[in-house]
């Protein structure tokens, strides 16, 4: 990962609402949600979901799927795991176990 992207999508995550959203969509993967349960879910205005979806979408943290009248949104995992991997890759200078415990050192940082 390049270090524009990441500061990309750290732009994009910067919004509390956008954070809701994102944590919202992976509490739910792999199925994801439509529009209107993320707005129900999180008591928003779909105008102000349609502007945080299209941001989010648009970083490539979701992705969207038509199905039939409505939109299924999906976080993107596979971005936010290169992400914390593009942060945790030097971690401990090579040696994780200093970092972090157990198996989490393990999955954090293997290359």
């Amino acid at each position: 990962m390049e270090k524009q992207l990441a500061t990309t999508l750290f732009e994009s995550l910067a919004s509390g609402v956008r954070l809701d959203i994102y944590r919202l969509l992976v509490k739910n993967a792999p199925e994801g949600l439509v529009a209107g349960e993320i707005a129900t879910q999180l008591s928003l205005p779909a105008t102000n979901l349609s502007f945080h979806l299209k941001a989010l979408a648009q970083a490539g943290l979701v992705s969207v799927v038509q199905e039939g009248r409505y939109q299924r949104y999906r976080a993107n995992l596979i971005v936010i795991q290169e992400l914390i991997a593009y942060l945790t890759a030097e971690c401990c200078t090579g040696n994780p176990e200093q970092c972090f415990d157990g198996e989490l050192a393990a999955e954090c940082c293997k290359n």
